[in-house]
């Protein structure tokens, strides 16, 4: 199944994978910054 795949099927797959997984990584930290930030004094 593999081996039936071009690389560049295989690298675009790579390149989206980690661009999925940066965006979780940053929306996460945002995410935390945000709700830490609001429980205090609720300035952005």
């Amino acid at each position: 199944m593999m081996s039936d795949m071009m690389p560049g099927m295989m690298w675009g797959m790579g390149l989206l994978w980690l661009l999925v997984v940066f965006v979780l990584i940053l929306s996460a930290a945002a995410l935390i910054k945000y709700l830490r930030s609001g429980n205090k004094g609720g300035q952005q």
